[in-house]
């Protein structure tokens, strides 16, 4: 009886686990990369969609294992998380995911994961990992002063006009204008590589305690990334909608600052085994150069950014409160 009923556990937070997958998929591992190209005309929302897609499978299978084990079991110490503590986690952080695709506002996935991990976690009777958290907090709070503003613009100057006069000069001088948007094309194809290493981590990392020893990291990184393809295909062309048109009216030169540091913020998440949230990247670039493009002076809707932030933070809190409530409550059954 106990074993059945741990096996039905295990498979509930397995399915859990592929919802996950598929609304992280849908949300920021889909929408995200290829928004900034969809803005300036490089590509169409359902192209992006497709691309997005096979790119986040690559990358979740090369290089999703540093933030999957940081997830898994970095988060939380003293305890692994039980069958039970997974599912109410993944269950919880994939919910309010997707409220966010629904509702056009892009819920930090991170903030969520990480909330509903460390949530259950304390509940079990577990320790705060305060290094773990610092180093999550420095990347979180950074992304918007690497990710946005003057920062970005200084980067679109520098960046833009020797990355892309050196490796597509002969094009730009005939078609300046497609060169950009190859090059938007190419940016954003490693964005989506990057998106699927560390989004991945997000999650299958709860399970990783409960099958650690029997199924191989390869092929439960490989079960998740077709999870995120089957939700970039299915449900990120609304997010990318709602990124590219809605927070900025982007060009070119605005699109690649956004996109430079949102690659280089991503792969250093993943070095260091550091779950992030591209939805927060990409829109802290998106509204940093919209701002800096136009003076300050709009083009970026502040109702729409303070609704942003306001779930931003109010995901991770509720996250971590609901999932420590849930697990309690659970527990008392």
């Amino acid at each position: 009886m106990v074993a059945a009923t741990a096996l039905v556990t295990l498979l509930v937070a397995g399915l859990a686990s592929l919802f996950m997958a598929w609304a992280i998929g849908a949300g920021s591992s889909g929408s995200t990369p290829f928004a900034p190209a969809v803005g300036a005309n490089a590509v169409s929302i359902m192209r992006a969609g497709f691309l997005v897609g096979i790119l986040g499978l690559l990358g979740a299978v090369l290089q999703g294992a540093n933030v999957t084990e940081a997830v898994g079991t970095e988060l939380v110490g003293g305890v692994e998380l039980s069958a039970a503590a997974a599912t109410i986690a993944l269950l919880l952080a994939a919910t309010l995911v997707a409220i966010g695709i629904f509702t056009g506002y892009p819920i930090a996935t991170a903030f969520t994961v990480t909330g509903a991990v460390i949530g259950v976690g304390l509940a079990m009777g577990g320790d705060s990992a305060w290094d773990k958290y610092t180093e999550i907090a420095a990347l979180w709070i950074g992304t918007p002063f690497v990710g946005g503003g003057g920062v970005v613009y200084v980067l679109a100057t520098v960046l833009v006009a020797l990355v892309v006069a050196g490796v597509t000069y002969r094009r730009a001088t005939l078609d300046p204008d497609r060169a950009q948007r190859r090059f938007l094309l190419v940016l954003g194809g490693l964005v989506a590589f990057s998106a699927g290493g560390s989004q991945v981590g997000l999650a299958l990392g709860p399970l990783v305690p409960l099958l650690d020893g029997y199924v191989p990291l390869t092929a439960l990184l490989l079960g998740g990334g077709l999870g995120l393809l089957a939700g970039s295909w299915t449900g990120a062309p609304r997010m990318i909608k709602a990124l590219s048109q809605d927070y900025a009216a982007l060009g070119p030169n605005r699109s690649i600052a956004a996109l430079i540091p949102s690659f280089a913020l991503a792969q250093t998440a993943v070095f260091f085994g550091i779950p992030v949230s591209f939805n927060q990247i990409i829109v802290s670039a998106i509204i940093g150069s919209g701002y800096a493009a136009s003076g300050g002076k709009g083009e970026v809707s502040a109702r729409k950014m303070g609704y942003t932030l306001l779930a931003w933070v109010a995901s991770l809190a509720g996250a971590l409160g609901i999932g420590y409530g849930c697990f309690l409550l659970f527990d008392a059954l």
